[in-house]
């Protein structure tokens, strides 16, 4: 399979604690691919350094075969001066459904959805995706006119996709979709995220505390403990994996 995502070796820190130690993984275009762990693990730290929000201390991200990201201290003066922005990554294909959601709650489902086509110039394109969401998530076409704090849990992490959707992107990062809702909700968000990937072909790397789920749902699984992946296999054998029964599925 062809790899879309590639992670060579990266750390991160915060001052002096080392929140990712020399993490290397990979994600192949068309697959679902999951990152668990505990609290404080890393896990949302890996996502904010695919997207340039967390600045590498060694290591490079590589996507579709270029360079996103590189360690500021590997650099050259000119590679700082033309170094990737979050925004540039953003419009190369990854869109990012931060944990929480962060849904700008004073704005209505419609206007969340046109922040997530801040990048994309053509109006009539923007409208028709805008539609498609509509189609995807009925309830936000019966409210597309309403204030996001109106809206429930669920419909807010519907609506995070639905924005990050809206960018186009080849690739989605989920950082904990299922944090806070009932567990029936949950199900419609995976069921949500496995048409996604199927159906428009949008590569999924996915960040979840419910480990169970998140192995069900995906291809391959990484586990990472203290900033280290410690474990990488196929979902389903990582399901049958003794120390992950133990640790993460309460077994």
């Amino acid at each position: 399979m062809r790899e879309l995502l590639r992670i060579d070796d990266i750390s991160v820190s915060y001052g002096n604690i080392r929140a990712l130690k020399n993490v290397s993984m990979h994600v192949n275009e068309g697959d679902i691919v999951c990152l668990i762990g505990a609290n404080g693990s890393g896990k949302s730290t890996l996502l904010k350094a695919i997207v340039g929000q967390e600045p590498l201390v060694d290591g490079t991200i590589v996507f579709d075969g270029e360079e996103i990201c590189k360690a500021r201290c590997n650099m050259s003066r000119k590679e700082r001066r033309r170094h990737i922005t979050t925004d540039q990554i953003a419009a190369r294909g990854i869109a990012m459904v931060p944990e929480g959601r962060r849904v700008f709650s004073d704005m209505t489902v419609e206007e969340n959805l046109d922040m997530g086509a801040f990048l994309v110039r053509d109006d009539k394109l923007i409208g028709e995706r805008k539609e498609a969401m509509y189609d995807f998530f009925p309830i936000l076409g019966a409210r597309k006119r309403q204030k996001t704090r109106s809206l429930s849990g669920g419909e807010q992490q519907m609506m995070a996709i639905a924005r990050a959707l809206m960018s186009g992107p080849r690739m989605i990062l989920l950082d904990e979709p299922g944090l806070g809702l009932a567990p029936l909700v949950i199900a419609d968000i995976f069921e949500k995220i496995d048409l996604i990937n199927k159906q428009d072909k949008v590569t999924v790397f996915l960040v979840e505390q419910n480990a169970r789920m998140a192995l069900r749902a995906s291809n391959e699984g990484y586990v990472l403990e203290n900033g280290q992946v410690v474990l990488h296999d196929s979902s389903s054998a990582l399901l049958a994996n003794e120390r992950v029964k133990a640790a993460y599925l309460g077994e």
